[in-house]
This record gives C-alpha cells, sequence and structure tokens, in this order.
C-alpha cells in the first residue's frame, strides 16, 4: 500500500464521486477507480458501494476514512516538523486570504503579521475556500481565513465575520425597490457558480431555494464573478452576494445590477480562521496561534 492510495481514497470519501475526486486529484477517473480497486483488494474489504447514481462509505470504508486521515497528517506534517526542527531563526508563513473576503478580516491579517514580526514573517496566499482548507491541511499554510461549512476534525475553527447576503438582480427589473421577495425571482435563473469560486454554503442555498419554488439553473464552468456579474446585467438571472456596501464584492457590479436584502429569506456567510489542531497544542504554531486568538477575540457581524 503507497500514500496516493491513501490520498485517493480520502478524496472520494469526501466528495462521494469519482468525477469530482479526479478533478481534485487532477488525474481522470478511470486510473482513480483502478486504484481503489487495487487499494479493496490488498485490504480485501470493500470501501465503496457504487451503483450509476450514488456513491456511499461501506462499514469498512467509514472505518478506514479515520485512520487514513490521522495517518496523511502525519505524512503532511513532516515539512513543517522538519522545518520547525531545523530552522535557524525568524521563519516564513502564509496566511490563506479568500478571494472577495471584507476588508476588516484584512485588517485584522495585517495587524497579527505587526504582532509576530518579532516570530515570524507573516505574508498572505491568495485562493478559494476550498484550495485554502487543503492548504492548511496539508501544511503549506500556517492559517487560513475560509468560508463555512467546514468538515475536518483536524482543524480548529474561530469565528471572524458573519456578512449578511442579499439577491444581485437587474436593476431594471426591480426600479425603485429596496427589497425583494424570493418568490419574486422564480423567473430568473439561479446562477451555480463554478466550483473554484464557489462557497460551499451556496451549495446549501441552491438545495433551499429548490426546496422554496426556485427551479431554474444557469451553471457555469469556467468564469468569475464578472461573468456572474454580466449574467445577470443581461437580465438572465440573479445571484447572492454580500449586503455591506464594503465588501470587495460590490467591486464586480455592472450596469443593470443592484443588491437587494430579502423580506421573507435570512441567508449570510460566514468566514472563519483555521489553522491545524496539531500544529497549535505545542506545535511549531502555539505562539502564532495565540496572538492569532487575541486579535480575533471579537467576531464580526456585519
Amino acid at each position: 500500500m503507497e500514500i496516493l492510495h491513501l490520498r485517493y481514497f480520502v478524496a472520494v470519501a469526501e466528495e462521494l464521486n469519482f468525477s469530482a475526486a479526479a478533478r481534485r486529484l487532477h488525474m481522470a477517473t478511470s486510473p482513480l477507480s483502478q486504484r481503489i480497486r487495487d487499494l479493496e483488494r490488498e485490504l480485501d474489504h470493500r470501501l465503496f458501494d457504487r451503483d450509476t447514481h450514488h456513491v456511499t462509505l461501506t462499514p469498512a470504508g467509514e472505518a478506514l476514512l479515520p485512520i487514513a486521515r490521522d495517518v496523511l497528517e502525519q505524512v503532511n506534517s513532516i515539512p513543517w516538523r522538519l522545518g520547525e526542527a531545523t530552522a535557524p531563526g525568524r521563519s516564513t508563513v502564509f496566511v490563506g486570504i479568500p478571494t472577495g473576503v471584507h476588508p476588516r478580516p484584512r485588517e485584522l491579517v495585517i495587524t497579527l503579521a505587526e504582532r509576530v514580526s518579532d516570530k515570524c514573517e507573516l505574508l498572505r496566499w491568495p485562493g478559494s475556500s476550498r484550495a485554502l482548507v487543503t492548504g492548511v491541511r496539508e501544511g503549506r499554510l500556517a492559517l487560513a481565513l475560509a468560508r463555512t461549512p467546514i468538515d475536518d476534525s483536524a482543524l480548529e475553527l474561530l469565528p471572524v465575520i458573519s456578512e449578511r447576503l442579499g439577491a444581485v438582480v437587474p436593476a431594471d427589473q426591480f426600479a425603485g425597490r429596496d427589497s425583494v421577495a424570493l418568490a419574486e425571482l422564480a423567473d430568473l435563473s439561479f446562477i451555480v457558480a463554478p466550483k473554484d469560486v464557489r462557497p460551499a454554503y451556496f451549495e446549501q442555498l441552491d438545495q433551499e431555494m429548490a426546496e422554496r419554488g426556485i427551479r431554474k439553473r444557469i451553471t457555469l464552468t469556467d468564469t468569475g464573478y464578472g461573468g456572474i456579474a454580466e449574467l445577470i446585467s443581461n437580465g438572465m438571472a440573479f445571484y447572492f452576494s454580500m449586503l455591506d456596501p464594503e465588501s470587495p464584492l460590490h467591486g464586480y457590479a455592472m450596469e443593470n445590477t443592484k443588491v437587494l436584502p430579502f423580506t421573507d429569506f435570512e441567508a449570510q456567510l460566514d468566514t472563519v480562521l483555521i489553522w491545524r489542531r496539531d500544529r497549535a497544542s505545542g506545535g511549531d504554531l502555539d505562539e502564532l496561534v495565540e496572538a492569532a486568538r487575541e486579535v480575533f477575540a471579537e467576531p464580526l457581524h456585519v
């Protein structure tokens, strides 16, 4: 058995979709399926139940998942443990910053960098929340701001900011309006953004809207927030965005778009600061995390 087999297994177990896991691993689906079959043969246990529509963990797969995660966490910790043992002095570490993060948490990151400047150089690293969570899990990032939900017992989460969401709609269709009801959006298509720019919370929103009668969808695969704004400006669709005018996402606004609060639907996007538990508890990030707890002690609400 090789470490790669465990990485493949964990990816499939977390995605419960071989195609999605293959994209995450930057490989084709067929060799991924073969590696999982090889692992099942070596362990003499079936790890997944598969049919044409669903993938689920078997009891053996459920039992293996925490074991595999623990092994991968130990392997992933080798670089920073080695660096800790051999570092001559002040080190450079990175904190992940997701796209469109509110300026107030960004200011707190700068404050944290100043607070710990005598111990380390804290630099910002951009990325999607999904990529930043992976970066922290694998030890490449010391900390990261990331959007919830995050389901990883190896990570500790500190609440940072909750941002109210409203509907980004075509302005001409809602002229003179200062709010909107969810049912009024039924004739527009909800935009399903590409996974690399879509917060995981928006998948929950998508499900909630479907349950409340919003059925139309436009699924995008190769564009960002600018492309989303184009579709809204055309009058075809709507999306969710932060209500607070300080949010950088308002910089993607175009002519014929506006953001309205809901009268009958509450949504908020939560951002947390994350780090690996084992690196904070007697590990190389102990002092950095202690300083972060002080700087980010009061959660923000906007």
